[in-house]
């Protein structure tokens, strides 16, 4: 299908091009719809005369027609060999685009996009309809405005951390993350930033793409549907990914995080590792 598409683009491109450009294609398909009507009008007066002899003259004019479809093929080849050149430019200029965008594409590149429902795991299913996850006990502001968090993200001290705000169903599911990298992994997590206001939303964009590409309302932040996550070790909080025990722990909350249903940011081409998301239809528009 997607193939499909975009030789239906390069066609529909080309023709515009043509159209555009040449002044004999303009002619030449003024003259085609021009000599059309022509034909069906003779047709239609035809049948209205004679209805029983209208199939006898569409089969006579059978080898005429095939004859004038070859002339026009002539016609078309004749007129692509006189401009290689263009055809040579112009066909790469056309065609790259939408096949570098349809190999490089990713859902979560198009703000509103909505994917499907991911399907969880039953026995995790199970255990978010049960027991209710509690919060951990909140860290003191100073953990968050070290020197060491700051050079790696900046303004945190700001961020909300406030689990209320949060989606009920994501926050279920990112606290059962935190049990399982804990429980099972030796890993505890803390929460970077929750909710985030359309405004500081937009503040971050303006300082750059590698803080974030989002704007207002583009990010599952501003929904109570996303959450930035990293680790706590000797009561410190360990963000780096220059750290191999950090890292290591990036990858096991990824894996965690996809089985509960959530999108890792680790997958994503500006990999964001501490980042989980819910996905919901219907809530995210454009």
């Amino acid at each position: 299908m997607l193939i499909f598409l975009a030789l239906l683009y390069f066609c529909l491109a080309c023709s515009l091009i043509w159209l555009a450009c040449f002044p004999s294609g303009r002619a030449s398909v003024l003259q085609f719809l021009g000599g059309l009507q022509r034909r069906l009008q003779l047709r239609a007066g035809s049948w209205r005369a004679d209805p029983r002899a209208g199939g006898s003259r569409l089969r006579d004019a059978g080898p005429g027609l095939r004859w004038r479809w070859s002339l026009r093929w002539q016609a078309l080849h004749a007129w692509l060999r006189r401009r290689r050149a263009f055809v040579a430019v112009g066909l790469p200029l056309v065609l790259v685009p939408p096949l570098v965008a349809l190999l490089l594409r990713r859902p979560d590149m198009l703000p509103g996009y909505e994917p499907i429902d991911m399907v969880v795991d039953a026995q995790v299913a199970a255990l978010l309809k049960g027991e209710q996850l509690v919060p951990p006990a909140a860290l003191p502001p100073v953990a968050f405005s070290t020197r060491e968090v700051e050079l790696v993200r900046p303004m945190l001290v700001d961020a909300s951390r406030n689990w209320g705000l949060l989606h009920p169903d994501f926050s279920q599911r990112l606290l059962l993350a935190f049990r399982i990298m804990k429980e099972k992994h030796g890993y505890e997590m803390a929460l970077l930033e929750g909710y985030r206001s359309p405004a500081r939303q937009d503040l971050l964009a303006k300082m750059g793409s590698a803080v974030t590409n989002a704007r207002a309302f583009q990010s599952w932040h501003q929904y109570g549907l996303a959450a930035d996550c990293a680790f706590l070790r000797d009561g410190k909080l360990v963000i780096s990914e220059k750290d191999p025990w950090a890292m290591r722990g990036y990858q096991l909350y990824g894996e965690v995080a996809e089985s509960l249903g959530l999108t890792w940011g680790g997958r994503w081409a500006m990999m964001d590792l501490g980042h989980a998301e819910l996905r919901m239809r219907g809530v995210m528009r454009r």
